[in-house]
């Protein structure tokens, strides 16, 4: 008991469907670490991509859960609602994309004899880390913004949008990386330019929020991510635009995929991942600005 006659633990941490939540994070998370390593085992940079995904989210989640059952995030110079719901969001979206390269890149459709036992430990890997972007999920519906209430900019859906399109942006760059080619052009090198410089200003609108540096700034926040988001829909339509063009038109390159194009290492794929991811972007940005004007709408009607 502290001196105020309250518990020095958290009991609603526990007790409480976020904690329900975050204990079936680390339940599940322990449980693919274990089979990885057991038997499913993971080999080459998507194994290891998928590897680093369940040991961070595990990490970072058994530190959350400590902090929060303890009370000592009352200590840390963040925000830190600002900071569960944001590592919430980006974990569901890891997850995700662990769920889907994991089997796709280990998972056969047939195997030898031999190696079935390798596989029923790489189905059960899948499974459960499928399984476990729901309690991620719930999480961040737990914790976003509830009509009324009042909370940290990214449990709003803005601040959600803002995670999602830095990981989005990270999905590009990987394709960018993987032999796509875009130094053979000056558009396609623009086009590179607008996602980094993209990517940098939302990380720094993040990191800024989780923070909570965002009142120490000499001018409006929410304007300046506003106008922000606007400028960012204007720079990735042009990059809507331009990628396609110098990437799948006859004059510059290939409308169809080469025969001859090895699995994971085709120039083709990561052009259209890039592509895809692009449009992705776009709508959210799009979306973005949208309910940005919205909250701007009613706060100053409000006021």
């Amino acid at each position: 008991m502290d001196p105020h006659g309250g518990h020095y633990l958290n009991k609603d941490a526990v007790l409480s469907p976020l904690g329900a939540a975050r204990m079936c994070q680390l339940l599940l998370g322990c449980t693919i670490m274990a089979l990885v390593s057991h038997g499913a085992g993971y080999s080459a940079s998507y194994g290891t991509f998928c590897m680093f995904v369940w040991c961070f989210c595990f990490a970072v989640t058994l530190v959350v859960f400590t902090l929060d059952i303890t009370r000592l995030h009352n200590c840390m110079p963040i925000s830190w609602d600002n900071f569960t719901v944001a590592f919430a969001m980006l974990a569901t979206l890891m997850y995700i994309t662990a769920s889907v390269v994991y089997p796709v890149y280990f998972l056969q459709v047939e195997w030898p004899d031999e190696e079935w036992e390798v596989q029923i430990y790489r189905i059960a890997v899948t499974v459960c880390s499928s399984i476990c972007c729901f309690p991620y999920g719930v999480e961040v519906f737990l914790t976003q913004a509830k009509p009324g209430a009042v909370v940290g900019y990214m449990a709003t859906v803005s601040g959600l949008l803002k995670v999602v399109q830095a990981f989005v942006a990270c999905i590009i760059f990987g394709a960018l990386a993987n032999d796509s080619e875009y130094n053979n052009y000056i558009a396609t090198q623009y086009c590179v330019v607008v996602y980094s410089l993209c990517f940098s200003i939302t990380v720094i609108v993040i990191v800024l929020t989780v923070s909570g540096r965002t009142s120490a700034l000499r001018f409006p926040f929410d304007r300046f991510v506003v106008v922000y988001t606007f400028f960012a829909m204007i720079l990735y339509l042009s990059t809507a635009l331009i990628w396609p063009i110098f990437s799948f038109d006859k004059k510059y390159g290939t409308t169809t995929r080469p025969e001859d194009c090895p699995r994971g290492e085709c120039p083709w794929d990561s052009k259209l991942v890039v592509a895809v991811f692009t449009s992705v972007n776009l709508i959210l940005y799009f979306v973005d600005l949208l309910y940005s004007q919205r909250i701007r709408f009613i706060s100053s009607s409000a006021a």
